[in-house]
């Protein structure tokens, strides 16, 4: 897997790659992460990739222009037999989840465009294949959301992850039903009063079973409710039982 990150400060790329779980996938090759800054192709002396808006406004936008290039020479950089799909970073885009991750997981090149300033000219748009948002927040750049957008695509690749349960078995997963995972316990089995549930310790696998899945359904309801698209039927969760 290939991605490359558009970006004016792509040494913050360089420090997110280096550390992690996703620092190994790079070690191993498993995945290839890079950048490319839009400066390299900006027209003038000082480097500028911005100009003053038409009609007036606060802050400065970003030229087509620059922004275009930077992403065409990061598709050529990491382009194979298969198309490069471009994503652009913005808080106008569609909410990012785990479904878009695991979508975006089944293409084998990525380039992710990060914003920076008033954002994007509106013309940049047409030259991306989608948009995305991590949530109804504005950041000052789109490189923060773009590792975000990485390191979910990444973890869910055969072979990064240690144990291939961990991504089958967690919040959003199909085997959780779309919902929020149930309560995780370890030792101590007591810790400042509070005790792991008892159920958990009988060995009893299939009741086990049901109370993780009631525990998920529950934690959903309380705080995901949105989440949940069968008739409410579960009680909050309990916190210990």
């Amino acid at each position: 897997m290939r991605y490359q990150v558009v970006t004016l400060f792509p040494e913050l790329i360089e420090a997110a790659i280096g550390v992690g779980l996703l620092g190994k996938a790079v070690a191993a090759g498993r995945v290839s992460v890079t950048s490319m800054s839009p400066r390299r192709f900006a027209t003038n002396k000082h480097l500028s990739v911005d100009d003053t808006p038409y009609g007036g406004g606060s802050g400065m936008v970003m030229r087509p222009d620059c922004v275009l290039a930077g992403m065409e020479s990061a598709e050529r950089a990491i382009a194979g037999e298969q198309p490069v799909r471009r994503v652009l970073l913005t808080p106008q885009g569609a909410r990012f989840d785990q479904a878009a991750a695991r979508r975006l997981s089944a293409h084998e090149s990525l380039v992710l465009v990060c914003g920076r300033y008033e954002g994007f000219d509106e013309r940049v748009r047409y030259f991306v294949d989608e948009e995305i948002s991590l949530g109804d927040f504005v950041l000052t750049g789109g490189e923060v959301a773009a590792m975000c957008v990485v390191e979910a695509v990444v973890r869910l690749l055969p072979g990064v992850l240690g144990n291939a349960e961990s991504v089958s078995e967690e919040s959003f997963s199909p085997v959780c039903k779309g919902l929020l995972e149930y309560p995780q316990y370890t030792r101590p089995p007591t810790f400042r009063g509070h005790e792991v549930p008892k159920i958990l310790l009988s060995g009893d696998h299939a009741k086990v079973d049901a109370w993780r899945a009631e525990q998920s359904r529950a934690r959903t309801l309380e705080r995901r409710p949105d989440l949940v698209t069968e008739p409410e039927t579960a009680s909050k969760p309990k916190r210990s039982t």
